[in-house]
């Protein structure tokens, strides 16, 4: 009962952090789609699932679901990188992605 609980918390927390997350990046506010809130989204869900890593070192499925999502965040960039460097960057610096 207690982990079900727990999940619905856990679930409506995230889903403020991406509305916060939407609000910052994108260019309005239901601007879910844009290159730039990907990967802000992406990067929360990263740096979320590494600290589940961190404790639960044999979780092999969670580590093949952090592979992937860094791969899809990175061709994402590699397309922002090309398309508007000066976004590129200050998504860079705003995120702490090096």
């Amino acid at each position: 009962m207690t982990r079900i609980k727990k999940n619905v918390s856990m679930l409506s927390m995230i889903k403020e952090e991406v509305n916060e997350l939407v609000k910052k990046f994108g260019k309005n506010e239901k601007d879910t789609g844009s290159t730039e809130v990907q990967i802000a989204i992406l990067s929360k869900e990263i740096a979320h699932l590494t600290e589940h890593l961190k404790i639960h070192k044999q979780d092999k499925h969670s580590r093949r679901g952090l592979s992937l999502m860094l791969g899809k965040r990175k061709g994402l960039l590699n397309y922002l990188e090309k398309t508007d460097l000066e976004m590129f960057r200050n998504l860079k610096k705003n995120l702490g992605i090096r």
